[in-house]
Parts: C-alpha cells; structure tokens; sequence
C-alpha cells in the first residue's frame, strides 16, 4: 500500500452535475445535461432521487472522527441506509465513523424513496496512531532519566514526547544509567536499542504497543539492528556482533570474526554493511555471514541511494559500495570526516533516491554545515544548509524523509549545560535547501536519529 497518507486528499465527484430545481410545468426535474452539451438539458422524473456532490474521499489517524452528511434532492419522503462490510450500521441521514483499526474501510450509503434509489461510497484511509509522521530517539539525559521516543505530526508540526510509555503505561525504558540510542523500522515494527545496561525493545511501529524485548541488564551495550528477513536480524553493540532471532525474540551468538565496538548496520543486496572500530567497514554475506570485504578506515556510515549503492565516509573519503558487486567508487570530500566510537551514536550520513547527505561534524560534537553529494564532485565545494546562529547538530543529526522528501535535522546550541536544554527541529527541502518548517521546544532530550515509516 502505497503511503499517500500524509496530505488529506478529498476527491469531489459529482453524480449530476448542476443544480436541481423542480419544474412547475411537468412531473419532471431538470438540470444541466451531465455530459457537457451546450445548452443540454436532461429530465428526471418527480419521483426520482438524486444525491448531489459528495465528497467521497478521506484520510483519518485512529482517534479521529468524520461525519458524513449526504446532500440528496427527492420529490418524496425518503428512507436512508449505512452499510460497511456488508453490515448496516446506520439509518439516519447523517452518519459519524470512528474507525476501529488501521486500514481501508468503504462505507456505501443508500437513500431510498418509493420509486427510486440512489447510492454512493465514501472510502476511509485510516492512518495508525504513529503513522502520520516520524520518531525521534532521545538518549536521556544520563543518571537523570531513561531515554525517550519522540513523535513529529505532519498535520499539526507538533512534537509529541514520550509516546512509547504513553502506548503502554505499564511499560518503561529503565535503568537510568542506560541511554536510548537507535530506532528503526522492519516489517511494520519498531526496534529501539538502548546502550550501557539498557533493553532492546519492539513495538508495533503504527500502535507502538510493545511486542517483545531482551530485558534490561548489566553487560547490555546495544547499539543499532538489521533485519536480515521475517525471522532473523542482527545486532551490533560494544563488543562484536550478534544474531538476533525475531520469532520468537532471542538473543543468539556472536558473529565469528567480528571484536570490538560495532555500530551502524544496514543490509543491501545480498550483503550487510558492518562499522567496526577496529576495521573500519565489514562487508558480510547475507546468507553465510562470513566477511568477504573490508574497508579499512571508514568512520561514518551507512545511507542507500535507490541505485542500491551504500555510502559512507573515512578520512576525507567519500566511498559508494555496490551492493551485489562491492565495486566501489571514491569521491574527495574536502573535510574530514568524524566517528562516534567515544560516545556512539548513529552516523550522520542520510540518502535520497540520488543524493548523498553528511554533516560536517567536528571530533567530539555535532557541526554547523551539511553537504550534499550529487554525483559531481562540485557539489561538495559548499555547504548544501548551513544551520541557523549557534546551531549545531546533535547525534545522528541528519535524517531523509521520503514521504516529505525533506532533510530533517535535529539540533541544540552550541555549548554545554542549559544549551542541550534548547531544541530545535529544522525542515529542510532535501532538493533546494528552503527551509520547510521549524519546531522549538525545551528539555533535556538528547535527540539520537529520526526514524521514518518507509513508502
């Protein structure tokens, strides 16, 4: 199902067009002939009904209600009828729908008179919850609270905190000592992976209501997920790599060959993509998990074109990795590109279908400026956003959102105490640079990466 979810999309459609008026002269109403002829008029018949511009479609987020009220002309009393799914659900002329679940719902509407009838259908996109927009992961600030997941509503830009724990009360992200610090999205489900002691948790990703987790405890250091299919993934963490099984949620061995700190993953083509402290990017087999490349040096990765190549960065390298292949191809960034390994969080590389986005961060913070790669080496000669004032990008920084086609850039000012207190979410056109939008609000949050339902 195609994710045409965001905008509210209303499609009129006039079953006769013009307006109806009752002539005095005859047993007949007339109106303008529907297909266009000049002057063309057609009769209908007194005892007809006519039902007149509806509007018939509609996109709606669970908790949300429309009223539906049909505009009809008949020369008689009329009986009304509301059906969906081949049940009736209603008799009035007017009806209020709250949909149960997500989905598609039709729900056909009847008006009935002594000698005729007229019907239409309305149709209902029902978005989930936690659909209409995407997550922000929060670290936490450290020993003072757990890690937070953040939700951006595309229809009222606001920027809803702790939903995760809002969706199941009864649920929590504890200890405080741990750090939330990577989300994604596989098979309509949500990882969150927290370090230093922290759980690895899945929840629906449209209800987010919790599905399963490997609890919290000592030694835990996760750090980002794979799905490698339906029943298998893989987790990276502070020492090694290891397998994950989905059905049901275990914790299975390490990977053989891998040590060390592990971060960002990502599987393309028959392979999954690796970062290794030790030894820079590992490329492994999909099926075998036996390494087969390795690119030393690379500190930041990884973002995907829709070619399939993977990107990321070491040194003053701008690197492309086919993924069935493994050629690669190498672009001079002009700048030196950073890693996290002190204090890991997600790379600060993103990807459009062609466009290749980094932020230019420093050793130990985030930075100012984003660059974007084009395919031609200029387009690295400036900055493609320089961030507003004493702006600076924190974690991950840099995300793509497809469904928007926007840069979406999470930031705090530049210093430390009361300046991570100060967020601000920055919307950029991912094609032009416009700034989009932007949302202010306050706490210590510690944003980590944004996490987007894919089309």
């Amino acid at each position: 199902m195609k994710h045409t979810r965001y905008i509210i999309r209303i499609l009129c459609l006039l079953v006769f067009a013009g307006f109806v008026a009752c002539d005095s002269d005859d047993d007949n109403f007339t109106e303008d002939d529907p297909s266009g002829n000049p002057g063309g008029e057609v009769e209908v018949p007194r005892d007809s009904v006519v039902i007149i511009e509806q509007k018939l479609q509609d996109t709606l987020t669970l908790g949300q209600t429309i009223t539906l009220q049909p505009q009809w002309q008949s020369g008689s009393s009329v009986s009304c009828r509301w059906m969906i799914a081949g049940e009736e659900v209603g008799k009035d002329s007017v009806f209020t729908f709250e949909p149960a679940e997500r989905g598609d719902y039709e729900i056909s509407f009847t008006v009935t008179n002594d000698e005729d009838e007229a019907a239409v259908v309305y149709k209902i996109h029902t978005l989930g919850g936690y659909e209409n927009g995407f997550f922000i992961v929060n670290e936490g600030w450290f020993g003072h609270g757990t890690g937070t997941l953040s939700f951006y509503r595309y229809d009222t830009g606001a920027v809803e905190d702790s939903v995760f724990v809002k969706a199941n009360p009864d649920k929590d992200l504890l200890p405080v000592s741990s750090t939330l610090q990577f989300g994604t999205i596989h098979n309509e489900q949500l990882f969150l992976l927290s370090k230093v002691g922290g759980p690895l948790v899945v929840a629906d990703a449209y209800s987010l209501k919790e599905k399963g987790r490997i609890p919290a405890q000592g030694g835990n250091d996760w750090r980002a997920f794979a799905g490698l299919d339906n029943s298998r993934g893989l987790v990276s963490s502070g020492n090694g790599l290891y397998n994950l099984n989905l059905e049901p949620l275990e914790m299975g061995s390490r990977v053989e060959g891998i040590d060390g700190q592990t971060g960002d993953l990502i599987k393309a083509g028959n392979h999954v993509f690796v970062l290794s402290q030790s030894q820079g990017a590992i490329i492994l087999n999909a099926s075998s998990l036996e390494i087969e490349k390795t690119i030393p040096g690379i500190v930041t990765g990884f973002a995907q074109t829709a070619d399939g190549r993977v990107w990321m960065a070491g040194g003053t390298r701008l690197i492309g990795v086919e993924p069935f292949s493994l050629e690669t191809v190498e672009v001079e960034l002009g700048f030196q590109a950073h890693g996290s390994w002190g204090a890991w969080h997600p790379g600060s590389i993103t990807a459009g279908d062609t466009e290749v986005y980094i932020a230019k961060n420093s050793a130990f913070s985030g930075g100012n400026e984003i660059y974007r790669y084009t395919g031609d080496t200029a387009s690295l000669s400036s900055p493609f956003v320089t961030l507003p004032g004493e702006r600076v990008t924190y974690g991950s920084g840099i995300g793509y959102d497809r469904n928007a086609e926007t840069l979406v850039v999470n930031t705090v000012n530049k210093g430390f105490g009361e300046s991570f207190s100060n967020n601000l979410l920055l919307l950029y056109d991912a094609h032009t640079a416009g700034r989009k939008e932007e949302k202010a609000y306050e706490g210590y949050y510690f944003p980590s990466v944004s996490v987007f339902h894919e089309e």
